[in-house]
Formats: C-alpha cells, structure tokens, sequence
C-alpha cells in the first residue's frame, strides 16, 4: 500500500485522539482551518502544536495507566459492536479494517484512536503483500463480521488432476473470507470470533460453510465451535446470527455450556423513546402507510406473510435491517388506535442493538439514512459480549497468563511517536 505521509498536525492530533471537528474546537479555529492544517495546505502555528502535543502526552498517559489483558484485531469493522463486546472483557483493540466511509466516521467518533492503533481501509489492500500483512500488529484475537460471498467448491482431486493448487488459496480466492484466513495464517492469533447471518450454514446448500470450516480447521489448525445465538434474550429483537470460534491450541472452550439469560427477554417499550420528544418526521406519510397495507393485503391473499410488522411497547421486533431506512416496514411502532405508525428513531436502533445500555452512550454523526444502514447491518453488543465471557477464560488460559497485567500500549511504542515531535 502507498499512504501520503502525515503532516505533524494529523499526526499528533491522531496520537491525541481528537478528530478534525474536536481538533477545531480545542484549538478554538474553524474547521476549514484545521482542515488546511491537516493536509498541509497550512503550516499551524506552534502554540497550537504544543497544545495538540500535550493532549497526546495526556491522552498517552490515560491509555497507558490502564492494564488490557489481550490484543484483539477488529475486521469488517461496520461501526464497533463487536469491539465494544471484547473491550468489556479488557481487550484492547490495536487495528481496525473498515471500508466504508460513513462507518468510519460513525466508529472513529465513538472510539477515539489511541496511540498505536492502526486504522485501515480496504482490507484487501492490507492483505495484498506479505509486507502489508506485517504492517497489522501483533494481536491475541481476531474478530471478524465477514460479509459471507459465493464460494466456488471444486473437488481437490479434479484440481490435482488438472495441476491446480487446492486448499483456502484456491477455494475462497475472490471472497473476503480469503482475507481473514490470510490474517490467521500470517499472525497466528490465539483466538478468533467470526460473525455472520444464520443463513450462513445453508449457504450454497451448505457448502459455503462446509468450505469454511474445512479452511479454519484442516487449512489453517484451529479447534473450531459454533452457535447460531439469538438476541432475543438480551433485547426486544428476534435477530439469530452464527458466531464461529476457533482456537490455536488446544481448549476445553465449547458452547455447548453457553447461557443465554432465560426467557422472556425484554420488550420494546424499554426501548422506546417518550413519544412526546419523538420528531413527527418518523411517523409515515398517508401515503405509504397506505401503500405497505395494500401491500400486505395482496401477499396475505397469495397466501404468503410478506408485509409490515407492527409493533406495540409489549412485543419483540423483528430483525432490523440495512434497508430499513426504506419504509421502516419491518418494524413500525404501533402509536395508538386511529394514528399512523412510525418507525424506530436512530436512538431507538441503537437501544435496539445494544449500542446504548447499562448506561453506556452512542454518538450519532451521520444522516438518518446512514445510521439506519449502520445499525441493520451491526450486531448485537450485549450477544458479542456474552460470547466474549464466555470466552474469557480460555483466552487468558491461552495466552498463560503473561498478558493479564500488560498495557495497552507499551512506552516502546508510545515514546518514540511523541519524541518525534518534540
């Protein structure tokens, strides 16, 4: 890969965990400004590269004072729920692959980077050569929501007959499955959790996951388990996902022991927002609430269950979608007797999708639009996070112990980063 280099600004303002709006702020310019300063247009004045350098001194400070039991790798990013799941545990997450361009924003504002975390794009770009591999940083666990793609399955015998090479470089060359199993192969982590739709075991009559099991276990050497988990437990969504484990040693890890908190799980009144803040802008117009009625009248006469679900404070949701922002059909809000349903507010999906519990809170920086697109095609954070406890112990186990009381960033990494500026 070639990057154009940094200027000093974008380098210590990214050491001091600020993006380009917080850097503005702190240096009291506008956004323009710091933007010139960011790609060089402007050289800043110095007063300003000694605040930015003594908030990356501080920022420095705070990471390092806190110990992380292991280092984990976030791939597929989308916009951090399973980060947010593993970091729970004690993780630290030291390198994020995430491509598109609203989810970074959306991820880069709720988790500020750190010195020494790595931020990349394409993730095909940073398995292109082996010198790209090296430049991912040594991690413990490796997490990967994999968009699951056509795999094309050909009998190794067939390809031995025809002088062809077989195994993951062959099988899963062209899908972005082949990337994470390059990873792997490359670095070796003691554990990884990889994410994907329930769907996935019936994939291609079962193949494709044939395909990736035989890579993870045969190809690769690693004691795989898997679970298809429902969220329904945790929030009010009936949304299954398979969460495949697999580890380099050894392990007594099985999910044949996972617990999910009994049934029922909560509704979608505890979700809800007071109806008396929510902007009129999500109820439906007349005219579509319309249309997704005869919509679903037409499907019910064929016989089939396509149309909307409405959804009182008292029911479980359906699964949210990336296409929700379309018509919101999947989940509409039942708002009384004689009054038109809304959909769910971006608050609401993130409620939703675990994003905002046990007090935790979520930024919201992108359009509507965008944040629906986001939060249908995340996962669950309080799932991720049970899974990750579930797998705690055998990744301490693992690691032997020697991580339990190792920082984040280590001095080594963190002092000649801030030397070179002073």
């Amino acid at each position: 890969m070639k990057h154009e280099p940094k200027t000093e600004f974008t380098q210590l303002r990214e050491l001091a965990g600020l993006t380009l709006e917080e850097a503005a702020r702190t240096l009291e310019v506008s956004e323009r400004t710091a933007y010139r300063y960011d790609c060089g247009q402007s050289r800043p004045p110095r007063l300003h590269i000694t605040t930015l350098r003594r908030a990356a001194r501080n920022r420095a400070k705070a990471v390092t004072s806190a110990p992380a039991r292991f280092r984990f790798i976030d791939l597929f990013a989308g916009i951090g729920g399973l980060r947010r799941g593993f970091e729970a545990i004690g993780g630290t997450c030291v390198f994020t692959s995430e491509w598109d361009k609203y989810c970074q924003v959306t991820y880069r504002k709720n988790f500020p980077e750190a010195p020494g975390h790595v931020f990349a794009g394409d993730i095909r770009e940073v398995t292109a050569t082996p010198e790209a591999l090296d430049g991912i940083p040594a991690h413990d666990v490796l997490l990967a929501g994999f968009p699951c793609q056509p795999f094309s399955i050909a009998g190794v015998s067939k390809k031995n007959a025809l002088g062809r090479k077989h195994g993951f470089l062959d099988e899963t060359q062209g899908t972005l499955f082949f990337d994470v199993a390059k990873i792997i192969q490359h670095h070796r982590p003691a554990a990884f959790l990889l994410e994907n739709v329930k769907n996935l075991q019936r994939h291609d009559g079962g193949r494709t996951f044939q395909t990736i099991t035989k890579v993870l276990r045969d190809e690769l050497g690693y004691r795989v388990d898997f679970r298809v988990i429902s969220a329904e437990p945790w929030v009010p969504q009936k949304r299954e996902r398979i969460f495949i484990v697999g580890f380099r040693e050894d392990t007594a890890f099985s999910f044949d022991t996972f617990e999910a908190p009994p049934l029922p799980g909560p509704r979608l009144g505890s979700i809800l927002e007071d109806p008396r803040t929510v902007d009129p802008k999500y109820t439906l117009t007349p005219h579509l609430w319309q249309y997704l009625q005869n919509y679903k009248k037409k499907h019910s006469a064929a016989g089939n269950g396509f149309g909307f679900g409405l959804t009182g404070a008292n029911d479980v949701a359906r699964t949210l979608s990336a296409r929700y922002y379309k018509d919101g059909s999947e989940i509409l809000v039942d708002q009384g007797k004689g009054r038109i349903p809304r959909r769910l507010t971006p608050r609401e999906c993130a409620r939703l999708m675990g994003f905002e519990q046990d007090g935790q809170t979520w930024e919201h920086v992108v359009s509507d639009t965008q944040a629906y697109k986001q939060f249908g095609n995340a996962v669950v954070v309080p799932v991720v996070t049970a899974v990750a406890r579930h797998m705690e112990r055998h990744i301490l186990a693992a690691l032997g112990g020697e991580r339990a009381e190792v920082v984040p960033l280590p001095a080594s990494e963190i002092k000649p980063a801030l030397k070179r500026h002073g």
